[in-house]
């Protein structure tokens, strides 16, 4: 089957890059920048592709013959749709890295036009949501009747250039959990309690990480919220930052931020990927209030990220599976957090 990297120049999709070579792939290599593109597949000796994302009909064009896409380029709330309106137009598998809620969402949405086209959506094939979304699903395993879930992770790793820009963009809409079924825009740093994540209890605070969405299509749990380690002197400034947070709805605020975050190294290097695992945690409960806790060390999440997408990209491809919308539990199974655990 012949498949694509779309982004590859980025940092995440370069690291996929360096992955799928690593396995013996040669996938084609696609984005925006012909000049960018051109010199890595050179480097890499692959195929390759320029095109940008403007228009359904000229990306479709340009995966007419591709069975399968990771889509790697960012912002995922601009870039994402017309991406999987293509794919559905082409009939070509998608895949993507994001870790937006309202992305998930959409795909969730074009389920229905998913299966007419008899292609797999599943965004989401990296850290986020791969590890916290089989932690979900084994919880659900174990306590069938579960109506809450909490679900975390604790990494000292640097965020990416994208990642941190994406934090940017969202900040405004404040945080994000899913109560009775529905998601619900929440203020920042809205729950905190102190949770063990697997290297000692630390205070935490609540985050609109992508498993609001993700985790109640793979468990239907109607109840789910997503915690990260936090100082209290940080949680203490989130919640400050509620009263001023509508500010960042403005191009001009957000274009500050942005051009500090543009200055600074687009993700975390080799040596800091390999010491700066991650631990993820999940929590079920039940209207009894019977609860249980799951543990897990995980590799860092770029890396992660990059072994995650070509594990499942391959999956895809060499499996006969039903069309329609997945989450990474549910296209491979919660077995899949057994290949990214770390000793």
């Amino acid at each position: 089957m012949k498949w694509m990297i779309y982004g590859a120049t980025g940092y995440t999709g370069e690291l996929i890059v360096h992955q799928a070579k690593r396995l013996g792939y040669r996938p084609i290599l696609a984005g925006r920048n012909k000049q960018k593109i051109e010199t890595l597949a050179t480097h890499m000796e692959m195929p390759w592709r320029a095109f940008n994302l403007e228009s359904v009909d000229t990306i479709a064009s340009q995966l007419e013959d591709v069975d399968l896409v990771i889509h790697c380029a960012g912002p995922f709330e601009e870039t994402a749709e017309p991406m999987l309106h293509a794919c559905l137009k082409a009939k070509t598998h998608y895949l993507d890295i994001t870790g937006e809620i309202s992305v998930f969402e959409l795909a969730h949405s074009l389920r229905k036009e998913a299966d007419d086209a008899g292609i797999i959506i599943c965004p989401g094939v990296g850290f986020d949501v791969i590890p916290t979304d089989c932690v979900a699903a084994r919880l659900n395993a174990q306590m069938p009747n579960a109506t809450h879930l909490a679900l975390g992770f604790d990494s000292s790793s640097r965020m990416s250039r994208g990642t941190a820009l994406t934090s940017i963009r969202r900040l405004h809409k404040g945080g994000a959990v899913r109560e009775n079924g529905e998601i619900k825009n929440v203020p920042l740093a809205y729950k905190t309690r102190r949770i063990n994540f697997g290297d000692g209890e630390k205070m935490a605070m609540t985050i609109p990480w992508g498993d609001v969405a993700t985790a109640y299509y793979s468990t239907g749990i109607e109840n789910v919220e997503v915690y990260v380690p936090a100082s209290p002197k940080l949680i203490t400034r989130m919640k400050r930052m509620n009263w001023i947070r509508w500010a960042f709805a403005f191009k001009a605020l957000r274009a500050r931020l942005e051009k500090k975050v543009a200055q600074g190294p687009a993700g975390p290097d080799v040596k800091e990927r390999e010491r700066a695992y991650t631990w993820v945690w999940g929590e079920a409960r039940n209207a009894a209030g019977d609860v249980i806790t799951i543990r897990q060390k995980v590799l860092n999440g770029y890396t992660l990220t990059s072994r995650g997408a070509i594990e499942l990209a391959v999956y895809i491809m060499r499996n006969k599976l039903s069309p329609g919308f997945y989450t990474p539990s549910r296209l491979y199974g919660a077995k899949l957090i057994d290949r990214f655990l770390v000793d």
